[in-house]
């Protein structure tokens, strides 16, 4: 293997935000830049002093890359991911890796006929306290859980136009249609936690009421049964006018448990019984120097540079790893699809009434 890695990106808006991710693994370098809008491209790609310029996907993928970061909107990815893969291109996707059951049975196909490694960019899954949280699960220290919830508030009607008054692809893919339909950034980490999948969901929603343009309830609900019983509420909202809350989760087990603020003043905290905490949170950062992984701990400069509190550079980060080392990568085919495929069942079970339905296992889809 020749290093460093040539990455392709592809989707300059959203993809050039992994720039300063990409630039602080010295493994690997940024080679080139693909979109439709030769302006935009143009634009990034001058910012960013990326040389490879290319209009045509497909050209790109021919150019030599070794790697793709796929960021384009959501209907692209999983058929993106594909050609790169039948290349023998690996893959980082943009969440969510799929839009439909059939674009997920495609994306699995292709990566186990593939040489290449692909991943899901579920940077949420790398914030500093989920990492924690996750940590203090393997340590046993909440018990058994059996409860959690996570919750995406992120009023974007903004983005559902262009400038000139065009649709965007949000328009149709995100508040298109009904159910959870952007739930991985809630639903990843808590599934992390539990280790296990999602085997049957209920959806329902509250009505489309501030902008009744769209099909996309304000809020919409998604209550996720695992396969221990183990309820995981997820909580989904781009439509309602108020303050983000992008972050939110929580946990409960048979020993403790956990809650992120909701804004406002509020703190990370836990309550845990074998630490003798009585009735009182405490601080969840209080338990750091015992339980965060040592390079979480004191993270390197370029890190905290690369946004989401470090998250995007250790998603990278990790992703690199797994290729030099030839190691699954920390959220590979299966838990991508774990985490894709109960949002799109939530599409069907909200437009029968919040019936609950079950989950296929992406293993024998």
């Amino acid at each position: 293997m020749h290093l460093p890695l040539r990455v392709g990106i592809v989707g300059a808006p959203r993809g050039r935000g992994s720039i300063s991710a990409l630039r602080a693994v010295t493994e690997v370098e940024v080679a080139a830049l693909c979109d439709i809008n030769a302006d935009t491209l143009a634009a990034a790609a001058d910012a960013n002093d990326v040389a490879g310029r290319f209009t045509d996907y497909e050209a790109m993928l021919d150019s030599g890359v070794d790697m793709v970061i796929v960021a384009t909107p959501m209907h692209l990815h999983a058929p993106q991911a594909v050609a790169a893969l039948e290349r023998g291109i690996h893959v980082m996707s943009e969440v969510t890796a799929a839009v439909t059951v059939e674009q997920c049975v495609e994306l699995r196909d292709a990566v186990l006929a593939s040489s290449a490694k692909y991943m899901m960019a579920e940077n949420y899954c790398y914030r500093r306290e989920n990492v924690l949280v996750r940590s203090l699960v393997e340590h046993g220290m909440f018990g058994e859980i059996y409860f959690g919830e996570g919750e995406y508030i992120h009023d974007v009607k903004a983005l559902h136009h262009t400038a000139d008054g065009k649709p965007t692809w949000r328009y149709y893919d995100q508040v298109g249609k009904r159910g959870c339909t952007y739930g991985t950034h809630s639903l990843g980490p808590v599934l992390q936690w539990f280790g296990e999948r999602v085997v049957s969901v209920s959806c329902m929603g509250t009505g489309a009421r501030t902008d009744p343009e769209h099909p996309m309830d304000d809020t919409v609900l998604m209550n996720c049964v695992t396969e221990s019983g183990a309820l995981i509420k997820i909580r989904l909202d781009m439509m309602s006018n108020r303050p983000h809350v992008m972050d939110y989760y929580s946990l409960q087990g048979t020993k403790g448990c956990y809650e992120a603020p909701r804004g406002f003043g509020g703190k990370h905290k836990v309550w845990l019984e074998d630490r003798g905490d009585g009735v009182e949170w405490r601080s969840l950062w209080d338990l750091s120097d015992e339980f965060m992984p040592e390079i979480w701990k004191d993270p390197p400069a370029e890190a905290k540079r690369a946004g989401h509190g470090g998250g995007d550079y250790y998603t990278v980060r990790e992703f690199v790893d797994a290729i030099l080392n030839d190691t699954d990568p920390p959220i590979d085919i299966w838990d991508t699809l774990d985490f894709t495929l109960p949002g799109l069942i939530s599409e069907q079970s909200i437009l029968q009434d919040g019936a609950l339905l079950p989950v296929p296992d992406p293993r024998s889809l």
